[in-house]
């Protein structure tokens, strides 16, 4: 009598090593993006976590590595867009509760990145639960601090964005007038664009 055939070899496992995390939000997330809907009312497009190099660009990469280092694999973890042009409207960020007179570096830089860009960043505390009217005064706060002056302190700490336009500034230096050689922010898109920014020493 013949042998019997051998058994098949078990079956090989060919997927790609990825699996689905699970949820995209976690619960806090979660709870802050059903408030935002409630409180947006189809005026916004809310987008969860993008990332910062989706929004912003780098001038000059090979120059500015260390602002490129600054945005790479982060993200804002709501972004409120304009439902007709995707155009950022808001930013929003969780924050941890700090004690009054800390701040944050990482929460600084963010603050920084989106006031440059004429955007308002709304820093919200972290919580289980959101009441509407609390994030609506946070929305205020944040639009009264983005339509504060803008200047830039000093060359070498930021590449700024044009309060014009939007786009990415270059340095520049004054070439003539009372002002000659003074070092300056201007538009990428100069002379199109007239958006302009001292540097304050």
């Amino acid at each position: 009598m013949p042998d019997p055939l051998p058994a098949p070899p078990p079956k090989r496992d060919d997927r790609l090593p990825y699996r689905l995390r699970g949820r995209l939000l976690s619960s806090v997330e979660l709870a802050l993006f059903r408030a935002l809907t409630q409180m947006n009312a189809g005026r916004y497009v809310i987008c969860p976590k993008v990332a910062l190099n989706d929004v912003f660009l780098i001038v000059r990469p090979n120059e500015n590595v260390h602002y490129f280092n600054k945005i790479f694999r982060k993200h804002v973890d709501f972004l409120l867009c304009d439902p007709q042009s995707m155009k950022p409207a808001f930013g929003v960020e969780l924050v941890k509760p700090i004690v009054k007179s800390e701040t944050r570096t990482a929460d600084q830089f963010m603050q920084d990145l989106f006031q440059g860009a004429d955007i308002p960043l709304v820093h919200v505390p972290s919580a289980e639960k959101y009441e509407i009217s609390e994030l609506v005064n946070l929305f205020q706060l944040a639009v009264t601090k983005s339509n504060a002056t803008q200047h830039v302190e000093d060359a070498s700490d930021s590449v700024p964005i044009c309060p014009v336009c939007g786009r990415m500034m270059v340095l520049r230096i004054q070439r003539d007038g009372p002002e000659k050689g003074r070092e300056y922010y201007g538009c990428l898109d100069n002379p199109f664009c007239p958006g302009v920014l001292p540097i304050l020493r």
